[in-house]
């Protein structure tokens, strides 16, 4: 029973591991291209809201 909590713990954290990687590859792209990211979302140019 403790293998099956175990194996449920660590996919959760390499879940949120994989979620906050792709996040900071995202970020950095959006920086490269020249955007700001606002609300998850990479916005070029103009006003966010």
């Amino acid at each position: 029973m403790f293998r099956l909590i175990r194996l449920v713990i660590f996919t959760m954290l390499a879940f949120v591991a994989g979620v906050f990687y792709e996040r900071s590859n995202t970020s950095q792209a959006c920086d490269a291209l020249g955007g700001d990211m606002a609300g998850g979302l990479c916005v070029s140019g103009g006003t966010s809201q």
